[in-house]
């Protein structure tokens, strides 16, 4: 009996595990192969090579939509963002946003209670009620939208600045609720990875001896590209390598934090990005590796991203997930960790505790749907995806531009596609031919997703209503 007793030992001592910490580090345009884990070579990023050696690598790992707004939507919801009604990126003149129903990553950890802060780009609108603190969390600092949205962005460099006020406004920086600082510059955002960074840090200290949930979705590598002084021309790589290599940093000081104050085996930390590279941006952008496309499609390269978590004694150290999962999922897999309720109102993710442990890879999911605005593309199930006929923009195998100065796209069209992303990850050979019945199922499934999310302006009947700006 006394032997039986030590054989149970550790499971005991794991059933009192506290809930764990969570933080989640989000990118914004960085690529698939843009990270040493994930093939990228130009310039090192010693710090997430480690995360990768101590923790687990997500290779088919996708975002909801492959643009900025409703790629954030996804990960704070749980849910398509077409079932919350948000579309696209959310400007400066925007009066919608995420409707205050929905409920939170943050407010689900509330729930808890759980201290939680975000610090860096929001972007699920700029008007008080709808930004981050009227959202469960319990301190902000960053920007609202991206950080081209100013008045030199690249389309209107050639205007009177009177004229480009017109299109875009200045950028504000936002501490709370309030208006910090109400025309960034270009020296400003030079800043903004360390600040992002040392605000994280200073959260971590801060409540180190309660659980938290943390959300660091940078403003890099979206374009224009800034990057502080200690890490200018350091990569050899050209600003898109310095500025990799500065958010590099910020995860090993993010993860030192951690380590100093023994949290390191009571907090899961989440890093992904919120779509792939810009393309039409050149050297300015990163690179999709092996996957088709980019940003602003629903090929691999636009909307499957390079995926670490790491929470050491829980997920198993040099391990590779290759069952594919979705940002929906984070929301319910948090719930289970932490012994929350999930939201009243249907969700579309589902728990993947299993893959962030190695129990085992079988996905909860029977398939993943990719809209581009309000039209199904797409449909991954298991190995295969299929495409349904529709127009995508392209760079058609030319350079993007240089200097921050991007090129024209292309625009071409896809019929009706199947691809075995298994052996074929770049979707290039269609094999519906061969594969009838895989065709007939996936079809189906996106016919019944057509009824529940709707398709190209017919409303579905699982669609709910973005927040719009209440009237004075």
């Amino acid at each position: 009996m006394a032997a039986l007793a030590v054989g149970h030992a550790p499971q005991a001592v794991a059933a009192k595990k506290k809930s764990p910490n969570v933080v989640v580090i989000f990118m914004d345009d960085m690529a698939y192969a843009d990270i040493g884990p994930f093939g990228a070579k130009a310039y090192p990023t010693p710090h997430l090579d480690r995360m990768a050696k101590e923790g687990r690598k997500f290779t088919d790992f996708y975002v909801t939509q492959a643009v900025c707004s409703a790629s954030r939507a996804g990960l704070l919801t749980g849910c398509y963002n077409v079932r919350v009604g948000i579309f696209g990126a959310l400007g400066p003149k925007s009066n919608n946003g995420l409707h205050a129903n929905e409920v939170t990553l943050a407010e689900l950890c509330k729930q808890k209670g759980y201290a939680t802060a975000i610090y860096g780009k929001w972007h699920l609108g700029h008007h008080k009620q709808f930004l981050p603190m009227q959202h469960g969390f319990d301190d902000y600092f960053g920007l609202p939208y991206s950080n081209d949205m100013w008045p030199y962005h690249p389309g209107v460099l050639h205007l009177p600045m009177k004229e480009r006020l017109k299109r875009w406004p200045h950028l504000p920086l936002i501490d709370k609720n309030e208006i910090i600082n109400t025309q960034v510059s270009g020296k400003d955002q030079e800043l903004l990875t360390t600040q992002y960074t040392e605000r994280a840090v200073e959260f971590i200290e801060k409540n180190r001896d309660n659980p938290f949930f943390l959300y660091v979705p940078h403003s890099m590598v979206h374009v224009p590209l800034f990057v502080s002084d200690k890490f200018k021309g350091k990569s050899g790589a050209g600003l898109f390598g310095d500025v990799m290599m500065e958010v590099d940093w910020s995860v090993g000081q993010i993860l030192e934090t951690l380590r100093k104050h023994k949290l390191d085996k009571d907090t899961l930390v989440v890093f992904t990005s919120d779509n792939g590279p810009w393309l039409s941006y050149g050297d300015h952008a990163g690179s999709s590796g092996p996957l088709r496309e980019g940003k602003g499609t629903m090929f691999d390269g636009g909307c499957r991203e390079s995926t670490l978590m790491w929470w050491p004694g829980t997920v198993p150290a040099g391990s590779v997930c290759s069952t594919p999962a979705m940002t929906i999922d984070i929301l319910p897999t948090v719930a289970e960790l932490i012994g929350a309720k999930l939201p009243a109102h249907k969700i579309d993710g589902k728990s993947i505790v299993n893959l962030v442990t190695g129990k085992n890879d079988k996905s909860p999911q029977e398939a993943y749907y990719f809209y581009y605005g309000q039209q199904l593309q797409a449909i991954r199930m298991g190995k295969w995806k299929l495409h349904f006929p529709h127009g995508y923009r392209t760079m058609a195998g030319r350079p993007g531009g240089t200097g921050g100065i991007p090129t024209k796209y292309s625009q071409a069209k896809i019929g009706l596609s199947l691809f075995n992303l298994e052996e074929d990850i770049g979707e290039s050979t269609d094999v519906k031919a061969k594969h009838p019945k895989v065709v007939a199922k996936m079809q189906a499934l996106g016919q019944a997703m057509r009824k529940e999310l709707g398709d190209q302006g017919k409303k579905g009947s699982g669609q709910r209503e973005a927040g719009r700006l209440a009237k004075r």
